[in-house]
């Protein structure tokens, strides 16, 4: 009689690729060579006595049997991982990998020093910093990619915490030789007059920006878009060249400001605050060493 056998690493490659749709993709998360992943599949297969893969062109789906097995495997790592974390909390471990999500304005200007006085009091803690913007943030949160993350906007998911963290104020930046650099301020109206730079759809910047326009009335559509950038870096670079004017975080453009380089300007009657949130996904139990960061974070925030 054939007897089915497999164990948790054979699982956990498996479930990736059924995640992730891909050999490739798989095989970069669980840090093995796409051959020795393909490999591992091959001696699930003939374990279990059946195909649990159809490869779907550069698509990989799950079988029907390859669906009942994901569903039991993803409760068996889940169950591997809650005893880890309770051996270690019970052991008082305080070291191991954080894998943090950011968004482009935490991520470049806020958490790279915050990460250093964490270092200093948790040595034995790493943290695997990802900067994106903050839609694909969330989505690697609820995916369980990160741990957490820390996101410059709010959406509707029903499985996101989110702690307030600090405070932003976006400004109208412009180079220092436009034609608007010794104003203070100018009306929004005005704004379709000039070629103005947006970040990328999905970006936290971009969402909070399209509200307060909204909320005023001002048709987005009315501004001269001259290109999207996928960063806050890459939209500094082009406003100091004179491609256009965007709006930004001030503590993105600190730098640039101090130097004479840009100059900011308000919009007349509207100011543009956000908050700065850590997230993470309330379905999962946290790690020892992750709950470390999450307080460390919330203790930043309160002494602000």
């Amino acid at each position: 009689m054939h007897q089915i056998d497999f164990d948790l690493k054979q699982l956990e490659i498996f479930c990736k690729i059924v995640e992730f749709q891909s050999f490739t993709k798989a095989a970069r998360a669980v840090a093995l060579a796409q051959a020795s992943v393909s490999e591992r599949i091959a001696v699930l297969e003939n374990s279990v006595g059946t195909r649990l893969l159809d490869r779907l062109g550069r698509k990989v789906v799950p079988t029907s049997a390859g669906k009942l097995l994901f569903k039991h495997a993803v409760a068996l790592l889940e169950m591997k991982q809650m005893a880890c974390m309770e051996m270690d909390a019970f052991l008082g471990i305080r070291k191991g990998e954080i894998n943090l999500g950011a968004s482009t304005i935490p991520g470049e200007y806020i958490l790279p020093g915050i990460m250093v006085a964490f270092s200093k009091k948790h040595p034995l803690i790493s943290i695997k910093l990802a900067i994106s913007d903050s839609r694909e943030i969330e989505s690697r949160i609820i995916d369980g990619t990160f741990e957490m993350g820390v996101v410059g906007s709010k959406n509707s998911s029903d499985n996101l915490i989110y702690n307030k963290l600090w405070d932003d104020e976006l400004v109208l930046a412009v180079s220092a030789g436009h034609r608007w650099s010794d104003k203070n301020s100018i009306f929004i109206q005005e704004l379709s007059e000039e070629p103005f730079i947006l970040r990328e759809e999905g970006s936290g910047t971009l969402r909070i920006i399209t509200d307060y326009f909204n909320s005023t009335s001002f048709d987005m559509d009315s501004l001269k878009t001259i290109a999207r950038f996928g960063s806050s870096t890459a939209v500094k670079e082009g406003i100091k060249s004179g491609l256009g004017i965007s709006v930004l975080s001030s503590r993105a453009i600190k730098t640039e400001l101090d130097a004479g380089i840009l100059k900011a300007l308000k919009i007349e009657n509207l100011l543009m605050t956000r908050n700065f949130y850590l997230i993470r996904d309330k379905r999962r139990k946290m790690s020892p060493v992750s709950n470390a960061l999450l307080n460390f974070f919330l203790s930043k925030a309160a002494n602000k």
